[in-house]
């Protein structure tokens, strides 16, 4: 019986602790999208939006880690480098914590490949769990 709720003490520590908790984490390497599949989401995202693709948009960057520290100076160097801070936020499970940032950016399938690039080696650099990838939308005009 004691096993057992030490047990159930320890899972409830963990999800009370979320994202606070100190960790060392190795970065996981994510398997980067190929150029092919860079142009077939370009070619997806001209057929199906009335987007510009291929002028300026707003692109969302993610990288995760349990350690918010981490993620609050690999946000510095970000934001110095021109990127908005959009939040920090742990995931629905508690399990890591989400850095998003976002420029308007113009890419080619290319330069958004040369792009993850980088941030797979700034992930690495600051130890963080993963880069975890990008997302896209138009550039909204007040």
């Amino acid at each position: 019986m004691t096993r057992f709720v030490a047990l159930i003490l320890s899972v409830a520590f963990i999800t009370l602790a979320g994202c606070e908790r100190q960790q060392t984490t190795t970065h996981k390497k994510k398997t980067m999208m190929t150029l092919q599949q860079m142009e077939e989401m370009f070619a997806n995202m001209r057929a199906k939006t009335k987007w510009d693709v291929d002028g300026e948009m707003l692109w969302g960057y993610f990288f995760t880690d349990p350690d918010t520290n981490k993620l609050e100076r690999a946000s510095q160097r970000l934001t110095a480098s021109g990127y908005r801070l959009v939040q920090i936020y742990p995931t629905d499970d508690k399990s890591t914590c989400v850095l998003h940032v976002e420029r308007v950016e113009k890419h080619t399938p290319q330069t958004l490949q040369t792009r993850n690039g980088e941030f797979e080696k700034l992930a690495a650099e600051f130890g963080l769990e993963s880069y975890d990838g990008m997302d896209v939308g138009p550039v909204l005009k007040p």
